[in-house]
């Protein structure tokens, strides 16, 4: 999950660095001292005060960390490391083929990029927490003596393979599928153990205690129906009509908006589909980001490139809910990005360039800052 971009939103985080200066270390006085416990490490995303929100999918809990990392970085240094899961390896002593890369988000502060990888394959897989400053040379962040607090959801599925038709899967390892941070509040999509089981939650932070998800319903016209039980892949928030929204992607490729002041612990909520992207994909990563005065989303996804979103019309656009069948488009319109290819990961940099996680050839993973397109 990635940083609030939009000028609206935007203007709540430049009011809150003030208000941070007269804060400074509230959001850290609760934590306690020590070694996390992660059982694994998912999403990311960056909150105030250099405070990383680390998603353990299989712990089924949120950890905030006190990085520390909280020097403002001077000059525009654009990270780049050629074959960056070979770097990875190499200071974990491993081969390439046994480092996974989950997730990857930028320190608005420092401009540093931290990745959560997975050392080995499976359930003996071990989370590490590596990141890149700005000389773009990669270490492991020590995690024995830090600061953390710990949220952990109350109703998050089982353990355990369920199968669905054809195929099995764990709902647990989608407990946490993205997560984001606005204000006060710890954004979290998910699966839960309810019967619709498609879950999104606001926590506050600090963290005194998780709360129940709400229950997400979307109609999705790839597929004709309404569901409740597949996850937001990815979401970002961005501003309607003056008031926060989510704007989620799923699979096979529904972009849906829900207003964040709706997401209440035990509720039910109906999303607005906006937008209709093809089926057959699979969303992978998304941001917000302006670019001559408009708004747009940019979408990472398996099978048809970079979606350059323009979002100028959201807040009239019709709501869909009748099938858009044969893998038409309908809503939000969008283009291709045709020079950015193989891209995984993806979050903004700053106001000009994002910071990709690109598949290059043999296998080999590029770090990579790109101008915002």
């Amino acid at each position: 999950m990635k940083r609030i971009t939009n000028r609206s939103v935007l203007a709540i985080l430049v009011l809150g660095l003030f208000v941070q200066g007269a804060q400074a270390g509230k959001l850290t006085a609760d934590m306690k001292e020590g070694k996390p416990a992660f059982q694994s490490m998912g999403p990311l995303s960056f909150g105030p005060e250099g405070i990383l929100f680390v998603a353990d999918t299989k712990g089924a809990a949120i950890f905030a960390i006190a990085t520390g990392d909280t020097k403002p970085v001077s000059g525009a240094k654009l990270l780049k490391v050629e074959g960056i899961n070979q770097k990875i390896a190499a200071l974990l002593g491993t081969a390439a083929d046994q480092v996974l890369i989950e997730d990857m988000a930028v320190n608005p502060i420092s401009r540093s990029a931290y990745l959560a990888v997975s050392r080995g394959r499976g359930p003996d897989a071990v989370p590490v927490l590596v990141r890149v400053r700005a000389d773009s040379q990669p270490e492991v962040v020590a995690l024995d003596k830090v600061k953390f607090s710990r949220a952990e959801l109350p109703d998050a599925p089982v353990d355990g393979m369920v199968t669905q038709g054809n195929r099995q899967s764990n709902p647990r390892r989608e407990s946490i599928t993205d997560i984001g941070f606005l204000d006060d509040r710890v954004l979290i999509a998910g699966l839960s153990n309810e019967e619709f089981s498609s879950t999104l939650r606001a926590i506050p932070f600090p963290f005194k205690t998780a709360i129940n998800g709400t229950s997400a319903e979307i109609y999705h016209g790839a597929h004709g129906r309404f569901e409740t039980r597949s996850p937001v892949r990815t979401f970002v928030p961005f501003t309607v009509a003056k008031q926060p929204h989510l704007l989620a992607a799923y699979t096979c490729t529904p972009l849906v908006q829900f207003p964040i002041d709706a997401l209440k612990p035990g509720a039910k909520i109906m999303g607005k589909t906006v937008a209709e992207l093809g089926n057959r994909n699979r969303p992978l990563d998304m941001i917000v980001y302006q670019k001559s005065g408009r708004d747009y989303l940019l979408l990472a996804n398996s099978s048809r490139g970079i979606m350059k979103i323009s979002t100028d019309q959201i807040e009239g656009v019709e709501k869909i809910e009748a099938p858009v069948p044969d893998g038409n488009k309908k809503g939000l319109p969008y283009e291709t990005v045709e020079s950015w290819t193989g891209i995984d990961q993806l979050d903004r940099l700053d106001s000009q360039y994002a910071l990709v996680v690109r598949r290059a050839e043999g296998g080999s993973l590029n770090l990579e800052s790109l101008p915002l397109p």
